[in-house]
């Protein structure tokens, strides 16, 4: 039987995950992961077919990265689900600057011709959903509140990884809180 390789997938995408949140993925190659792992690049490319395939892989491992991150965000943050998600986005830019430019601006794979295009976007539904339960109001008026409270979120993620805005996260906090209160306002208004 042969021997078990030393440098598996998990080796290689946990790497290029360091690398990445280090400084950025444009640092990324076949030699620089080799190097990471002190081994020739052989056993990358037994692993995976070209570095595209290695990229895809990796798109699929830090989106789950990012996905921890909310969940354990909402529970140490102690936030309401309403809050933890764009807060958490948020504070994914500030801490995970590399990683957020990798996922959500130059990766991002949201094609949105029309705003309801949002909700073709695998778990934006889900997240609606839960976000109309944690608020109180029916799901047609959440998804559009939902929607708004992305795009507002986004910007400032956006601005923050992009060091053109400084907030700090109490000021985070308010200014989503302010928007949130004013769109539930709204909808309240209109009922």
């Amino acid at each position: 039987m042969p021997p078990k390789p030393k440098i598996t997938k998990g080796k290689i995408l946990t790497a290029v995950l360091d690398m990445t949140r280090e400084d950025g993925f444009e640092s990324v190659n076949a030699r620089s992961i080799a190097a990471r792992l002190n081994c020739s690049t052989r056993p990358i490319f037994t692993c995976y077919e070209n570095m595209d395939a290695l990229k895809e892989d990796f798109l699929d491992f830090a989106f789950t990265f990012y996905t921890q991150y909310a969940d354990d965000y909402r529970l140490r943050a102690g936030q309401s689900i309403d809050l933890a998600l764009p807060l958490s986005y948020i504070e994914f830019a500030r801490e995970e600057t590399n990683l957020f430019r990798f996922l959500f601006i130059s990766h991002m794979d949201l094609k949105m011709t029309q705003p309801t295009d949002f909700y073709h976007e695998p778990g934006n539904l889900q997240k609606a959903q839960a976000f109309a339960k944690a608020v109180g109001i029916d799901l047609p008026q959440a998804k559009k509140i939902f929607l708004d409270l992305f795009l507002y979120s986004h910007g400032l993620a956006v601005l923050t990884a992009e060091q053109k805005l400084s907030l700090d996260k109490e000021t985070s906090e308010a200014m989503v809180l302010n928007l949130l209160t004013a769109l539930l306002k709204q909808v309240k208004l209109m009922v």
